[in-house]
């Protein structure tokens, strides 16, 4: 094929057209009004308002784009998000993974990636202490979210109200504690010890609010001895390209070696959050004068 062949059938694809009609969609105009409806995608795109309407009916089918059924606006898809979202995840993971290699061998700490799942974080990713005695891999486990530091980072830029409707689901769910088997224990990794009730910054819906106001204050959350005897940490927030915060990174160590710097380290771990997040194109502070 030749290219003039070739410039030819790209011309007359139609979809080159389809992502012309995505896009508009994904425009502020058509976020702010709940979508576009068809005769103004027409004006938009100077085609046939018929020729529209077969397009959105095919878009439709494939739910690349829903109908809102009260306005007739047309908005993007469930399907789409969904592509979006499992493409965002492993390009997070593929790039997290020299960035959380580089964080434990620099704090020589336990190092955690972590998302949201439904009212639980899953850890998705974790790079090992290199001493003997350490804290948990949790890789491929799931605990309570408003029970840890990484969970509460991941919901710190919720707006009152999702966070009231968040918490009435799940703010009865508990964290996995309890003794590690004794393998994992001949291993080096800290033994869990369920920590007193009193050890919990976070009790309620209000106290989780207060612990929330902090974190968007600092940039990063601390954990000290909550879910785990002699065991620290501290989280902070990825961003993606919007600045919506779609992951965790968390250093977890034994107490006796993080002594009283704990705030030390989650400075340290914000900013390692904010140069992944800056290689997934996160808008970035503007620099001080």
């Amino acid at each position: 094929m030749t290219p003039t062949e070739r410039g030819s059938r790209r011309n007359t694809s139609g979809l080159g057209r389809d992502i012309e009609i995505l896009e508009l969609l994904g425009s502020d105009e058509a976020v702010a009004g709940g979508g576009l409806g068809v005769m103004r995608i027409a004006q938009l795109t100077g085609r046939d308002k018929a020729v529209i309407s077969r397009t959105m009916a095919t878009l439709s089918d494939a739910e690349l784009v829903e109908r809102d059924p009260s306005t007739m606006n047309f908005r993007l898809g469930s399907r789409l998000f969904a592509i979006a979202a499992r493409t965002t995840e492993a390009t997070l993971v593929s790039r997290a993974r020299a960035h959380l290699r580089n964080i434990a061998q620099s704090t020589r700490e336990t190092t955690h990636l972590c998302v949201l799942r439904g009212g639980n974080v899953l850890t998705v990713l974790s790079e090992l202490s290199p001493h003997e005695f350490r804290t948990t891999g949790w890789e491929g486990v799931t605990t309570a979210a408003w029970r840890t530091p990484s969970g509460r980072v991941l919901i710190s830029d919720w707006d009152r109200k999702s966070l009231t409707r968040w918490y009435e689901e799940h703010g009865r769910d508990e964290p996995l504690v309890g003794p590690l088997n004794p393998a994992m224990a001949a291993a080096g990794f800290a033994v869990l010890e369920t920590p007193p009730e009193n050890k919990a910054i976070v009790r309620d819906l209000d106290s989780l609010f207060a612990e929330l106001q902090r974190i968007r204050e600092r940039g990063y959350a601390t954990l000290d001895e909550e879910l785990e005897l002699d065991v620290v940490g501290a989280s902070a927030p990825i961003t993606d390209f919007t600045g919506r915060i779609i992951a965790a990174i968390n250093v977890s160590a034994p107490k006796s070696r993080i002594g009283g710097q704990l705030d030390r380290l989650g400075a340290y771990v914000a900013q390692a959050a904010s140069e992944l997040s800056a290689s997934l194109g996160a808008p970035q502070p503007p620099l001080r004068q």
